[in-house]
């Protein structure tokens, strides 16, 4: 399978800060791809460098065949970048936010564009709707929405689900697996132990600026010992209690 990006020695300093020590890493087109650290390891700062808004001090870097450094253009024609703040413009409504991005990328029939990633999205009854009086999950999918507008086979998301609550973190999730499933790749930041093992095909862990593992869940998995099996008296949930007083009542 061919790779949307390779990396190989990517390094970056700021000043006296030493962020990215020789990063390497490969992503397969199609695929999504987790990149997991904590907050401050670096991660960001691989997007930004990927996405051609900010220059490496030495490696290479190429995002769907094109080298980032010297082929910039190419780069960000063929991808589509989700930062960790919705960039909604919350004057305009839903609809608006979408159609004006459409318009930017010279596209025929914005409106139709606009309406039908706002059915995609789950998003066609608050269309008419200021983005300012949406919720955080909405405001999400609006963005993503947005950044989808150019149909690029590449999307990078930033810690998408940074501050949103469970159920608009599952919302989120859902629309990562089916862009996926359409053949988009996704490149995926987040600190969520969790995001990275519901979503990811690959997962790498970013510290103190060298990926220092990357694999499928079941290769990370396979470098830890085995779970000891340990026999504890099981407490009954709130569920079973309830199933239970409630076929009591039923005899």
């Amino acid at each position: 399978m061919q790779n949307a990006i390779q990396v190989k020695g990517l390094q970056k300093s700021y000043k006296d800060l030493h962020v990215l020590k020789g990063v390497d890493l490969k992503v397969e087109k199609g695929s999504i791809f987790a990149l997991l650290g904590s907050n401050g390891s670096g991660k960001t700062t691989i997007v930004r460098i990927l996405t051609t808004l900010l220059k490496q001090d030495s490696g290479t870097a190429t995002v769907n065949g094109f080298d980032v450094l010297s082929k910039p253009g190419n780069v960000r024609q063929s991808i589509s970048l989700t930062g960790q703040f919705a960039a909604v413009d919350e004057i305009l409504t839903g609809r608006e936010n979408l159609i004006m991005i459409a318009r930017l990328w010279h596209l025929k029939n914005p409106s139709q564009v606009a309406d039908h990633l706002l059915n995609r999205f789950g998003l066609t009854d608050a269309a008419k709707r200021k983005a300012s009086t949406y919720s955080g999950g909405m405001r999400r999918r609006l963005d993503i929405a947005m950044s989808l507008v150019g149909s690029s086979p590449l999307i990078f998301l930033d810690e998408p689900t940074t501050g949103l609550d469970p159920e608009a973190r599952i919302e989120v999730w859902k629309i990562i697996k089916e862009l996926a499933a359409g053949g988009t790749t996704v490149f995926l930041t987040t600190q969520y132990l969790e995001e990275a093992e519901q979503l990811a095909d690959r997962i790498a862990i970013l510290h103190e600026g060298r990926i220092i593992v990357s694999g499928t869940l079941a290769e990370l998995k396979s470098l830890f010992p085995p779970a000891t099996v340990e026999y504890i008296e099981k407490q009954p949930t709130l569920e079973e209690i309830f199933l239970t007083i409630i076929n009591k009542k039923k005899q």
